[in-house]
């Protein structure tokens, strides 16, 4: 009987979990329409999306949080896409093979260039005001964590918009309770617990690479050239004797289109190219998105590693912490999702079309993160909780509860522990 009655349990959960994710799957393209920039896949400047949070099961409050998060705008990360464009505009202009909106284009462009070229990799100010913002949400959504100050930890890759991003976020906190005490840390010593295959982490890894299954069936999801011709003919009477090819031109207008809204220059491309028409390429390019973070998945491992050994020496009560918090990149925030699994993210479809039901290339925005938020009942102080919220919004981790979105610890310590043991560098 009881055996009978666990496994109605399961099948419930579970059917709760298929719920959720089917919500998820019918909304992806009503989240494009409602916000353009999402279709700028990881160029996507935070959304901010409001999102009501369950309440905790009755005796259960928080009083930990591990967060790992992308630092947040910056200026386009390599200086040849300034450089290129900036060659490419200047000898159309001078053989007059500028149309009259590339002419305008050209014009905004060369006023901006010296700020664009200087400002190359680095955060700007709404870079910075993302992680003030988000700071201060964490703060108010879970005032139980912070309520006596507390001790934080805060490591960064070594790069300057993260340590930046690190220091906007601490800097808030301390603004929302001055009694909150942040050790901040960019060094060598802990990049294995924030971006482990950098080349400087002293800790040197070999995981393997793994490919997507829909790669087989990518031909089945049709190659629409015809935005990029247009953008093209939008801009130049002649791409005859320009220094880049018409494929490479359009690709570096479009990067550049989607970084704008980062740097405050949206607009300065006019109508090269509008909203809707990224939007209608968005699933083919979220394509590229999960091939590119479903294969280094495993580099993430000491990441997950060390979110699981330090949640477990504050519960076991050896570390004092309220909060551990990581700032890194793309390339590490985007993996760790499939890896966790985080709203389906590792399910691997073989349909090229289902990829978009399972990872959204927006969810690694500017400034996205992932937040743990651990709860205790002072009756069964053993018995931790976790929540797992991605961008601020309640999701889903790939193991059974009856209790979304709060799942046991222990549960999914051991789900993650068996599945990183798999692993063999």
């Amino acid at each position: 009987m009881k055996a009978i009655l666990k496994k109605i349990v399961l099948t419930a959960a579970t059917a709760v979990f298929m719920l959720t994710v089917s919500a998820q799957q019918n909304s992806v393209f009503d989240q494009l329409k409602a916000n353009p920039k999402k279709a700028y896949g990881n160029d996507c400047p935070y959304p901010f999306d409001k999102s009501e949070l369950t309440k905790s099961p009755k005796g259960y409050k928080p009083f930990y949080i591990s967060h790992y998060a992308r630092h947040g705008s910056r200026y386009y990360w390599n200086a040849d896409l300034y450089a290129q464009l900036d060659t490419l505009l200047t000898t159309a202009h001078n053989f007059n093979k500028l149309t009259a909106e590339g002419e305008k284009f050209y014009t905004k462009f060369m006023d901006a260039k010296y700020e664009l070229s200087t400002g190359v990799s680095e955060l700007t100010q709404l870079g910075w005001e993302q992680h003030q913002k988000i700071a201060r949400i964490m703060y108010n959504n879970f005032p139980e964590v912070f309520k006596n100050g507390g001790n934080v930890y805060a490591i960064s890759s070594l790069v300057g918009r993260c340590v930046l991003s690190m220091s906007a976020f601490c800097q808030e906190l301390v603004q929302c309770d001055p009694r909150i005490e942040i050790r901040e840390q960019s060094s060598r010593f802990t990049l294995d617990a924030v971006v482990p295959s950098d080349g400087q982490n002293p800790v040197k890894h070999s995981f393997p690479k793994v490919h997507p299954r829909f790669e087989k069936n990518w031909g089945k999801v049709p190659n629409d050239n015809s935005l990029r011709e247009k953008i093209v003919e939008r801009v130049f009477t002649s791409t005859d004797g320009l220094p880049e090819k018409p494929e490479k031109i359009a690709s570096n207008l479009l990067h550049l289109y989607t970084s704008l809204p980062n740097i405050a220059h949206e607009g300065m491309m006019g109508n090269i190219v509008t909203d809707d028409e990224i939007i209608s390429t968005w699933e083919r390019s979220n394509l590229g998105s999960y091939a590119w973070v479903f294969g280094p998945q495993y580099e993430t491992i000491p990441i997950l590693q060390d979110i699981i050994a330090k949640a477990d020496a504050v519960i076991s009560g050896n570390v004092d912490r309220v909060a551990d918090l990581r700032f890194g990149h793309d390339t590490y925030i985007g993996p760790l999702t499939v890896l966790m699994g985080i709203n389906g993210a590792d399910r691997d479809p073989e349909d090229p079309f289902e990829v978009k039901n399972c990872y959204q290339n927006f969810e690694t925005c500017k400034a996205c993160n992932i937040q743990l938020i651990f709860y205790r009942n002072p009756k069964s102080p053993s018995d931790i909780l976790v929540k797992c919220l991605l961008n601020g919004i309640e999701s889903t981790l790939p193991m059974a509860t009856e209790t979304f979105p709060y799942y046991k610890w222990s549960v999914v310590k051991n789900y993650y522990n068996e599945k990183m043991d798999k692993v063999g560098e």
